[in-house]
């Protein structure tokens, strides 16, 4: 009974290239969810911000977020659907969740505030 033996060349071009392209579409991946992640955090940490410069940054994660006609490569409705997210469900929650934590009482955010310092 003779055996069959399928042997691939490890210098196979076609392995390398493939193994380049998953490296490539890893680092891809990474990057566009570290830019989401950014903004999110962006988000949570400056959505009650007085100063300047939290309210500038609030303001930029948001714009980004909730624009819809973007052309860019790393427009947030592209990143969502590259990492197979449904960006507008995410907007509506972040909507949601804006107008809830604003509308809390000074005196909830107050004590939020010292028990994290």
């Amino acid at each position: 009974m003779a055996t069959n033996w399928n042997v691939t060349d490890p210098t196979d071009a076609g392995i390398l290239d493939n193994l380049s392209k998953q490296v490539i579409r890893d680092g891809e991946k990474a990057l566009m969810l570290a830019i989401l992640e950014n903004a999110i955090e962006d988000s949570q940490k400056y959505v009650l911000a007085i100063d300047k410069k939290g309210k500038g940054l609030f303001d930029a994660a948001e714009a980004w977020i909730l624009e819809t006609d973007s052309p860019s490569f790393l427009s947030f409705k592209n990143i969502c659907e590259y990492l197979e997210l449904d960006p507008d469900y995410i907007r509506k929650g972040f909507k949601r969740w804006k107008k809830a934590k604003r509308s809390q009482p000074k005196e909830c955010t107050n004590k939020l505030k010292s028990k994290a310092a």
